[in-house]
């Protein structure tokens, strides 16, 4: 059992013990003690709530309480200047007048909290900025796509992965959706979750913060990633390139999968698998395993076999990248045992690569 919960009870149960046997405000000690541990699950409510809570906007509820409570001790001034009728009256009024501003005061200054520059306060906030930028946002395309597993079993991402409660909601919904292919996209995000989850090394981090005012998911994973200062990981183009303009930073799942295709250059030998045949004379089409395309000549008598080919030139197209190669029987070899990786896969990831 987490040890906070166990604290938790035991506070809920010390107070009610408590409030059984003072027995306040002259009540019987069974509905003493229940209000004690009612007042007790109170308190712990605020603190998980206060505890979610950025600093910035910590700060805010504090100086709108002030703000609130010296309001409404200059309005009781007034008011205790009146001579009402009936004096439970003014008493009633006072009493208002404070929880009114109080309530307003904390609420109003929790929402502009966030517009706070924290900045001025230099290391005092250290700790607290630092925390919240090793949270990695996870987003409902990155999630279906699964290389994010691989990628954290690896150890290149640190910190917490938090996956918020909003994008849970629209996984689920995909996954019980009545298209087959969107089902079975949103099984396989959910099989992912499960598998991020089942790693030791991770910390795993379900977050409730919600933006109802916004409709659009991607608009409420920008607006968390501002409210925390946090990455964002995603492979979505456009929820890249709107993130940008709202200066939250992007972690893009394509660009490393970019980044990590291995350079190759005019005059080196690789070996391919010849797949299918090309669309000028002679030619044949390989694919390397990241989806690259490699376009061979003299290769078109070769489909169905590993060749070693020498590269000729490197194209780079917003496609992505493409190895033009040639084909030469007398300086390479050819192996006549076919492609381990299964000709289906291949197939799936030329006609990916096409698209």
């Amino acid at each position: 059992m987490n040890e906070l919960l166990v604290i938790r009870i035991a506070f809920a149960l010390l107070l009610g013990l408590i409030a059984f046997f003072l027995k306040p405000f002259q009540l019987d000690s069974p509905l003493a003690g229940l209000a004690g541990f009612l007042l007790a699950l109170a308190a712990i409510f605020v603190e998980i709530r206060i505890k979610r809570a950025s600093l910035q906007r910590l700060i805010g509820a504090s100086l709108g309480a002030t703000l609130g409570l010296l309001g409404a001790f200059l309005v009781s001034l007034v008011v205790g200047r009146i001579q009402p009728l009936y004096p439970a009256t003014i008493s009633f009024v006072e009493i208002g007048i404070v929880a009114v501003s109080l309530y307003v005061g904390i609420t109003i200054g929790a929402s502009k909290g966030d517009l706070l520059d924290l900045t001025v306060l230099g290391g005092l906030i250290g700790g607290e900025k630092s925390t919240r930028h090793s949270f990695n946002i996870l987003d409902t395309s990155v999630i279906i796509d699964g290389r994010i597993a691989d990628i954290a079993e690896t150890g290149f991402l640190d910190g917490t992965l938090v996956i918020p409660q909003f994008v849970l909601r629209e996984l689920q919904m995909v996954a019980d959706s009545a298209d087959s292919m969107k089902r079975n996209r949103g099984r396989r995000g959910l099989d992912i979750l499960q598998r991020i989850q089942k790693m030791p090394q991770l910390h795993i981090q379900i977050m409730e913060d919600d933006f109802p005012n916004i409709r659009d998911v991607d608009m409420k994973l920008v607006e968390l990633g501002k409210t925390y200062g946090c990455k964002v990981v995603t492979n979505d183009f456009n929820l890249n390139k709107v993130a940008q303009l709202h200066g939250v930073e992007i972690l893009n799942i394509n660009e490393l999968a970019n980044a990590l295709k291995p350079i190759v250059l005019p005059g080196e030998t690789m070996r391919v698998f010849i797949l299918k045949e090309g669309k000028e004379y002679n030619q044949g089409v390989a694919y390397l395993d990241d989806g690259t395309m490699v376009v061979v000549d003299n290769a078109r008598k070769m489909i169905s076999k590993t060749i070693d080919i020498g590269v000729t030139s490197v194209l780079q197209t917003t496609a992505g990248k493409m190895i033009f190669g040639r084909f030469d029987e007398r300086t390479h070899s050819v192996y006549e045992k076919l492609e381990t990786r299964p000709h289906r896969e291949q197939s799936t990831a030329a006609a990916g690569l096409q698209s």
